[in-house]
């Protein structure tokens, strides 16, 4: 048996077992492939196997069945699936049933397949260290338990093995969140690599969207998870071709711009799979929502969407502004900053901009204007101020904005509104009221 363990491969096609046989053999694991589910039950009865990759759609029983079998006759063995269809449904089926590890989309990458099989055997590794370091923890407690009180010198003595083994159990449970930290990290880094523009992007949102959090007053738990999320928001872009994701946003036409609107939900489907990741999933998914309803996947207006996703809808587009993700120019760290406060109360939680300004210059923002009112011509009253240009049909400037109307004004309005058969939706606020 190799030292680096056993994979059953599943799948009805020859030449997928074969591909993947030479891949693994090649990192020094040892490869058992069968061509049915059945075939794979009735190995996974005769040889111990560490790891099993099944196809999702195969003869007789899919992979969906395949793995739910596999788990209940077989429960320490890690679970992937292998899929070239997009099918969520079935997806979510062998999630839900097979309590899969990942699951891998054909045709895959080498290099991203023998990524994820190592960390799935270092995690399970480490979990296996700490159910044995657990195991010795209670046992040690039993016989601390049961000795003769007048043993002083036993009592320390197991006292001081006790101690050594929780140690033990805290070092595993650090070194088993570093592990997940850098597979966060590795995730992230996929993107990354892909667009130039975006090397250390990930990492600034995350760090601003926590800054943003502990000013709301978000509790450590909720930073972390906002900080995780941040770290992952773009993971659902991993699939885009390289000039999808090289186009600002602004220039992409109808097609690609519905594309593009598929990678928040995207990467929560990547992410569901990890138990630890469920709430920064759901921080994935709602991040492009807008305050205004407006935004997607869902359509979430104002409280409704998570605060975790509108703090990093801020973070996010205040970067993204900069490095000319949104659109074709890039904008300065004041202009970007300039945009998101512009647009507080429709794309943007005002709460949260004014705890972002707060973050970033240190001083609170100005009050917010109230909103402008858009009135026909016979509502218009003197006193009110135009917020907007007012404009023909045929481009023609008819009264500029921050205009004080008059009844003359008015009058003159109405009249070139009756000669030139035009009707006209002036902008308006009282005059008094915070421009």
């Amino acid at each position: 048996m190799s030292g680096q363990g056993v994979i059953l491969c599943v799948d009805d096609e020859p030449h997928i077992l074969s591909a993947l046989r030479r891949l693994f053999r090649s990192q020094g694991y040892e490869i058992l492939c069968a061509g049915s589910a059945r075939e794979g039950l009735a190995m996974m009865e005769e040889r111990a196997v560490d790891l099993v990759i099944s196809d999702m759609r195969m003869p007789e029983m899919d992979g969906a069945e395949f793995l739910e079998r596999a788990r209940t006759a077989h429960p320490d063995v890690l679970r992937m699936l292998l899929t070239g269809h997009a099918d969520v449904a079935q997806i979510m089926g062998a999630v839900n049933r097979g309590q899969i590890y990942r699951y891998i989309t054909k045709p895959w990458d080498d290099n991203d397949i023998l990524l994820v099989v190592r960390h799935a055997f270092e995690r399970r590794a480490l979990e296996q260290e700490k159910r044995r370091l657990e195991a010795l923890t209670q046992d040690q407690n039993q016989q601390l338990r049961e000795l003769n009180q007048g043993l002083e010198a036993q009592v320390a003595r197991r006292t001081a093995q006790l101690k050594t083994a929780h140690d033990e159990l805290l070092a595993s449970h650090e070194k088993l969140k570093r592990s997940f930290l850098t597979s966060i990290r590795v995730f992230t880094g996929m993107i990354e690599l892909r667009d130039a523009r975006l090397a250390g992007h990930s990492r600034r949102v995350a760090d601003l969207a926590r800054r943003i959090g502990q000013r709301m007053g978000m509790i450590a738990h909720e930073t972390q998870q906002v900080f995780v999320a941040g770290l992952l928001h773009e993971i659902g872009k991993i699939g885009f071709p390289d000039t999808l994701l090289e186009l600002p946003v602004s220039m992409m036409n109808g097609e690609q711009v519905n594309q593009y609107r598929q990678y928040p939900m995207r990467g929560q489907q990547l992410l569901m799979p990890l138990e630890d990741l469920a709430e920064a999933a759901a921080l994935v998914r709602s991040h492009q929502e807008r305050f205004d309803g407006e935004g997607y996947p869902d359509r979430l207006a104002g409280l409704n969407i998570p605060l975790g996703a509108r703090i990093l809808a801020v973070a996010s587009d205040y970067d993204n502004l900069q490095l000319g993700i949104l659109a074709r120019n890039k904008l300065s760290r004041e202009q970007a900053a300039a945009l998101i406060l512009d647009r507080r109360g429709t794309r943007y939680d005002p709460a949260v901009v004014a705890a972002f300004i707060e973050v970033t210059t240190g001083r609170s923002p100005a009050p917010e204007a109230p909103p402008d009112r858009a009135l026909p011509v016979s509502a218009l009253r003197p006193g009110m101020r135009t917020t907007r240009d007012l404009i023909t049909r045929d481009g023609q400037l008819l009264l500029s904005a921050d205009h004080v109307l008059t009844e003359r004004l008015i009058g003159q309005i109405a009249d070139f509104e009756k000669s030139g058969r035009e009707s006209f939706t002036v902008h308006v606020r009282m005059e008094g009221e915070a421009t």
